[in-house]
Parts: structure tokens; C-alpha cells; sequence
């Protein structure tokens, strides 16, 4: 007989690496993303799931298995993108189409502003921290930037191409609220809701989820576009990151428990989930899934070139110390490159400490 228990809480990915940690493990298997599976592979928590795949993963897709070095660490269920949204009934009102470029979203801002139509048109997840990083993860990467020199975990983004993704943030921070560094996806959503803002780069699993029962207005709801990402500066690649959710399976517990794991998690992926609720909350990677209207943004992203966001083992430590250093250049505080080589002070320190540099 096997039972099984979840815990259910909004802090899982601050307790899965200590309840992964004992031996047996607490916790057999952990929800993770792109970004918090790092943690766990570095403390070497979780195990690689190829002969349990072999075993009993035949009916799952290519997409669904997440390899690093070679290995099947994870499961992935569902996608994720920031992409465009946008309200179509105020671009047509000022006579242009979706834009395509964050330098055509800022042409369209200044437009709709002039016209008072809006005073903060654009909106997004800007709040200091983790978002913050973000947004400026995917201007990097849309401005052609390498994190790291090349085979190396040495911090490379104190370069012209950082000081173009601040200097575009900032920009764009000029037609959003005043107080855009407390605003996350929650905020953003609010503002939106509200009709104070009609454009934004913002996650397809919120933009997707939005509907009557919220609040939202059924006119605002009819005229929000889910469009593709915003390339930057000239380049091709997109200004974002392309991401998963997916599953995992501890190491510190019995092959047997192990393989009972893998069967209960893969159950619970099957295509017997999906419904007419079911299928609208998520841009599902499972067999049988038709994608909605609320999961264009997202599929556009995956078909438009746009990268993963990295699986490095040290990007988690750039990410907090670039959530640590911006605000003061977003808040006109210091020079693009002076918030820089904060960062790369910041990184530098904690991965020595860490071991990935001497």
C-alpha cells in the first residue's frame, strides 16, 4: 500500500531543499522551475530519473523531459513565457498595431500619454528583487548579453549590452507608475484590472487566468491581446526567457519509493486532468492538450527563438545580486555602470564564498 501526502503552501521552494536534505527524505518529490531546480541539483538532493523514464515514461513527451549534463532530472507539465499584453481598443484609438519592438511599445506609450488617453501606460513586474532581475534577464538577453565568460563562472555583464537593457528599463519606467518598484505580477495585474495601463510584458500563465470572476472588467477583459515577445535594440533573439514547471524525485529515499514516486507524480500529469477548467489554467505540455486563446502568448514565445531561461548552477546567485543592486539606477540614484559593477562585486563575493570561483 502506498500513501500519498502533499504539502500544499506558497513557501514550497523555501523548504524543499531542507526537507530533501534528511535521510530518508521528508519530502519524495518537489515542484521546480527552470531557476529553483538549481539549488537542488547542487546539494545533489534529487536523482536522475532516466531508468525510471525508460520504466514507465514511454507515453511521455520529448519536451517533458528536462535534461542537464546529460541526465533526466525533471518532468515538466506546464510552460511559461512573459510575452506582450496589450489593450487593443486603446491601440486602435491611437492608430497603431501591436508593437513588435520595446522601442515601438515606448513610441506607442508616448502617444497614448500626449493623448490623454493614459498618464502610466505601461505596466509590469518591476518590483525590486527577484522581478526586477528578471526584467532585466530578458533585456540583457534580447540585447545579444552573455552572463558569464565562456566556460567559466565569472560575472560578464558590466559590458554595453547591460548598460542597454538598464537604460531601456528605465525608459520604459518613465510611463509606468511611480511606485513600479513595489509592483509585482499581482500589482500589475491590479493596474490593469483597474484600466490604468495598457501595455506590459507580463507572465502568460496571469495574463491567461484573468476573467470576470476576478473583477475584471468584461470590456477591458474583450479588448486585452495576447501577443508574441518584444525583441530589443535591433536584435533577433527575444527580450525573454522561456520556462517550465515540472517534478522531481529525492535521492535520499529507497529505490522503491522512488519508483512508487515517479508513478503517483506521472498520474498526476495524465490527460484525464485536463477539462474545460482544467485546460484554462495553464499552458499544459501533456498529451491531449488543445491550447486556448489565453496560451498564444506563450506558444508564440516557444516559437519565436526565445531561450530558456539558463540552468547554470551559479545563475541563482547573479539573480539575487542583481535584484540587490538595480533599484538604485531605476531610481536615478547612480550610473548604469556604477549599478553594474555592484553586481558584479555582489555575485563575485557570493560565489566565492560558494565555490564556484577562487
Amino acid at each position: 500500500m502506498v500513501e500519498v501526502k502533499s504539502n500544499l503552501t506558497a513557501d514550497h521552494q523555501k523548504i524543499n531543499l531542507a526537507g530533501m536534505q534528511g535521510t530518508p527524505a521528508e519530502y519524495t518529490a518537489a515542484i521546480v522551475a527552470n531557476s529553483s531546480i538549481v539549488a537542488l541539483i547542487n546539494e545533489d538532493v534529487i536523482r536522475p530519473l532516466d531508468d525510471l523514464v525508460a520504466k514507465h515514461g514511454a507515453d511521455l513527451k520529448k519536451n517533458q523531459l528536462i535534461t542537464v549534463d546529460g541526465k533526466v532530472m525533471a518532468v515538466a507539465f506546464m510552460a511559461n513565457a512573459q510575452h506582450l499584453v496589450a489593450r487593443s481598443d486603446i491601440l486602435e484609438q491611437i492608430g497603431v498595431e501591436a508593437p513588435t519592438t520595446y522601442e515601438e511599445m515606448l513610441a506607442a506609450a508616448k502617444m497614448i500619454r500626449e493623448q490623454g488617453i493614459l498618464e502610466n501606460p505601461i505596466s509590469g513586474s518591476y518590483k525590486a528583487g527577484w522581478n526586477l532581475a528578471q526584467e532585466f534577464n530578458n533585456m540583457y538577453i534580447g540585447h545579444g548579453g552573455e552572463f558569464f565568460k565562456p566556460g567559466t563562472a565569472e560575472v560578464s555583464v558590466n559590458n554595453e549590452a547591460g548598460v542597454a537593457a538598464l537604460e531601456m528599463m528605465k525608459a520604459l519606467s518613465e510611463y509606468m507608475n511611480p511606485d513600479f518598484l513595489t509592483h509585482d505580477s499581482n500589482a500589475a495585474g491590479a493596474e490593469w484590472k483597474a484600466g490604468n495601463a495598457a501595455l506590459m510584458n507580463m507572465w502568460g500563465s496571469r495574463a491567461g487566468a484573468w476573467n470576470a470572476e476576478d473583477g475584471f472588467p468584461q470590456d477591458i477583459l474583450d479588448a486585452t491581446m495576447l501577443g508574441g515577445p518584444l525583441t530589443v535594440g535591433g536584435g533577433e533573439t527575444p527580450a525573454t526567457t522561456l520556462w517550465w514547471d515540472g517534478w522531481t524525485v529525492a535521492k535520499n529515499i529507497s529505490d522503491e519509493d522512488a519508483e512508487a514516486t515517479f508513478i503517483a507524480m506521472k498520474n498526476g500529469i495524465s490527460p484525464a486532468i485536463l477539462d474545460e477548467t482544467t485546460s484554462k489554467e495553464a499552458v499544459w505540455l501533456i498529451d491531449g492538450y488543445e491550447p486556448t486563446p489565453a496560451a498564444a502568448g506563450v506558444f508564440a514565445t516557444a516559437a519565436s527563438g526565445a531561450v530558456p531561461y539558463p540552468m547554470l548552477p551559479y545563475q541563482g546567485l547573479l539573480h539575487t545580486a542583481l535584484g540587490a543592486e538595480l533599484s538604485d539606477f531605476m531610481q536615478g540614484k547612480e550610473s548604469a555602470e556604477q549599478a553594474l559593477t555592484d553586481v558584479e562585486a555582489a555575485y563575485t563575493a557570493a560565489a566565492k564564498e560558494s565555490g564556484f570561483l577562487k
